[in-house]
């Protein structure tokens, strides 16, 4: 009898032991203390990425991944708890919040940097400005030959973000103001292609963040102003807005860290480095 209870002890031990290669997953045990995970906002990947970048070097236990997708995919992400930062260009929406409540996630934005929406045309297009009247005529498709703005007789070649874009809708809130997007619009995934788009179309016409600006690219003056580290910061540029990092909760643990060393005078010199606004 002393033997059988001596095998059932050793067979429930062994059991136990065993559990693990079965598959359980305990949250504790599934998410190391030094990996990040950040998706969103391809507006504000240039910053994530060198911010990451810099901060491994320094940290070299920190195992931080950056990816893009846009600022509707990364709240999408922080709600569903598949990472541990959302990057947005534009704030939160309340049916996101709603969504994360639902499911137990308080989405909490911290501002890392400020930007411009550039509207960019081809280099070989001759005009220099555009009132908000205009770029809205445009975008709606009112106005659909450059010169009926004061340029050649070409068609209007539009080129939008996607709707998964924060850019997109803030640029949609600033200058359509409810208006509908021109059908024929060319829709882009990223402001990269959106700037490789307009920088080899002639007639083209585009909008991105100030950190991808090139000399591939020809910068309006939008409402008599060009956009600039200035003119963002002190409001007269008309199409600016905040970027942000979005935590569940207020951030904690090396969410904190890193996004505290974005906001530092290292960080913020790396958020100009790489062509945005600094938030001080």
């Amino acid at each position: 009898m002393k033997n059988l209870t001596k095998a059932a002890a050793v067979l429930a031990l062994a059991a136990v032991l065993t559990v693990p290669a079965f598959g359980w997953n305990f949250p504790w045990a599934s998410k190391s203390a030094n990996k990040l995970a950040l998706q969103g906002s391809t507006t504000v990947l240039p910053i994530a990425q060198k911010e990451a970048e810099e901060f491994m070097k320094a940290n070299k236990d920190a195992d931080i991944s950056v990816s893009g997708g846009g600022s509707g995919v990364g709240i999408s992400a922080l709600i569903d708890s598949s990472c541990d930062i959302g990057d947005s260009s534009r704030s939160i929406k309340a049916k996101e919040i709603v969504m994360a409540k639902q499911k137990g996630v308080n989405p909490v934005g911290t501002i890392i940097a400020n930007d411009g929406i550039a509207v960019v045309v081809n280099n070989g297009n001759k005009v220099e400005a555009l009132s908000l009247d205009q770029l809205k005529a445009i975008y709606s498709g009112q106005i659909t030959k450059w010169s009926q703005v004061g340029g050649s007789d070409d068609t209007i070649v539009i080129i939008s973000r996607d709707s998964a874009s924060g850019t997109f809708e803030v640029f949609n809130e600033l200058v359509l103001k409810g208006a509908k997007l021109r059908e024929d619009s060319l829709m882009q995934a990223s402001n990269k292609e959106v700037a490789e788009t307009v920088a080899k179309t002639p007639g083209a016409i585009g909008y991105v963040g100030l950190g991808y600006l090139s000399s591939d690219l020809k910068a309006l003056k939008i409402a008599g102003v060009m956009p600039s580290d200035a003119t963002v910061l002190n409001g007269t540029y008309k199409l600016s807005r905040p970027l942000y990092m979005y935590t569940n909760g207020d951030p904690s643990g090396l969410a904190k860290t890193f996004i505290d060393f974005i906001l530092s005078d290292e960080g913020q010199k790396i958020v100009k480095d790489v062509g945005f606004v600094v938030v001080k």
